[in-house]
């Protein structure tokens, strides 16, 4: 059993920071302390003056495979997102075939075995016409049911109302999903059409899938959660008003509904179109900042639970069509925790708030197994960070299949110089090794 000794780090975990040194066994954490220099060990790592912290859970990513690998796969996107301390994806069913059987959702994980660098779990999806299959999904190794309240990429709008309320009342476990209200969607879509033509600015994108659009569908979802006592997830907040629809008066543990926010809706205000174009095209969609600034403090005051990046990559060529031809989404898995960070350097949030958002409460809100925190007897899920590395976004060092990033030209003040994936030290100041893959997250639910 290789061993592993990192030395003089200053350890990012609950709530605090603190010098230490950690013994990795394996794929376990053995031994955290203060005095463990003198232990033996296959490799000792000198963290003086860095950062470590748990390994990233990003619970809402789109990796492309099966069936548009022109964009991205497991294989592809899964090293992107070690080279940016992300640790473990949730990944969704918006495929080709849509993931809406469970020989489909085998087939995900049997890819991810082979080729997956980071932990996996895949979300069963949602439609008007699978309740059968979904109710068949083992609830303690899959992550989720994902349902599109609206429609974004792929075909899997779930727009009956008698089967939403059957999924509410029914699903034994979480129940995550994409919230924008597709009637008021087609009727801006329709307005700025009679104007414009085909040639709609992009900067119309919030206005069309607009702060309403959000509010109808994200307030009905969270009615009928309640209603049921259905735990659900809202995925992707992009307005302030909807921020009003959550609770930060109980421990996440005891929340019934809570929320995830993105990264893009804390970087990007609508300011960015004239600059970015479609490169900033999300669904929902990048709004104002003043709903920028809600976001983020209702992060700070735990009415949204997590930070995550709604990762889906499109190629360069898509995304230079016109407005309604150019694809929603962009990637973002690489370059999370480094905009976190930036936030931190700024003053604007403290570390143990990013370990929180990013580590530990993805974790306790979807009770993966041994994950999530700095642990003995948890799986070495580890980021070493350095926080005076300054790292420049560029074509050369984005690992993405699809090769760019809206972050080109950016650079942040710290770099990602580590990352464990279950023990194994999968990227090392710059470097691959991909001689031991991800594992399947698992969940301690009954």
């Amino acid at each position: 059993m290789k061993t592993q000794l990192i030395v003089n780090a200053n350890i990012v975990n609950d709530g605090e920071v603190s010098e230490g040194d950690l013994l990795i066994k394996g794929a376990f954490i053995d031994t955290i302390g203060r005095d463990l220099a003198s232990r033996r060990a296959d490799e000792v790592i000198d963290a003086q003056g860095k950062l470590l912290f748990p390994g990233v859970i990003d619970d809402q990513v789109h990796f492309r495979e099966p069936g548009l690998t022109h964009k991205g796969n497991i294989y592809s996107e899964s090293r992107a997102a070690v080279a940016g301390g992300v640790t473990s994806f949730m990944e969704m069913p918006n495929t080709n075939p849509p993931t809406f059987t469970q020989h489909l959702l085998a087939q995900k994980y049997a890819t991810a075995a082979e080729t997956s660098l980071a932990n996996y779990s895949f979300y069963m999806g949602a439609a008007n016409d699978n309740f059968e299959e979904v109710m068949k999904t083992d609830i303690r190794t899959v992550c989720g049911l994902k349902i599109f309240m609206g429609s974004s990429t792929g075909n899997l709008l779930v727009d009956d109302p008698k089967v939403l309320e059957r999924y509410f009342s029914t699903f034994p476990s979480l129940i995550a999903a994409h919230c924008e209200d597709e009637g008021t969607i087609r009727l801006n879509s329709e307005m700025f059409r009679e104007k414009y033509g085909e040639a709609v600015p992009i900067s119309c994108h919030p206005l069309i899938r607009s702060a309403e659009a959000c509010w109808l569908s994200s307030s009905f979802a969270v009615g009928m959660a309640r209603k049921f006592g259905t735990r659900f997830h809202v995925l992707h907040i992009s307005t302030g008003r909807e921020t009003s629809l959550f609770d930060n008066h109980i421990p996440l543990e005891q929340k019934k509904v809570t929320a995830e926010a993105c990264v893009h809706h804390l970087w990007f205000n609508d300011s960015d179109y004239e600059r970015l174009g479609t490169l900033i095209k999300w669904n929902p969609a990048v709004k104002t900042a003043d709903d920028q600034a809600a976001i983020l403090q209702a992060l700070l005051d735990d009415r949204i639970d997590v930070i995550a990046t709604d990762h889906a990559p499109h190629t360069w060529g898509e995304k230079q069509n016109s407005y309604f031809k150019a694809p929603s989404g962009g990637p973002m898995v690489q370059h999370s925790l480094l905009a976190m960070l930036e936030f931190y350097h700024q003053g604007r949030v403290g570390l143990p708030f990013i370990a929180s958002k990013m580590c530990h409460n993805p974790a306790r809100l979807f009770q993966i197994e041994k994950r999530g925190f700095i642990r003995e007897g948890y799986y070495a899920d580890l980021t070493l960070v350095d926080p005076k590395n300054p790292t420049s976004v560029k074509k050369e060092n984005i690992f993405y299949h699809c090769g760019w990033s809206p972050l080109e030209g950016v650079t942040f003040g710290s770099t990602i110089a580590k990352t464990w994936v279950s023990g194994h030290l999968a990227w090392r100041g710059g470097s691959f090794d991909q001689s031991i893959k991800g594992r399947r997250l698992s969940f301690t639910r009954s």
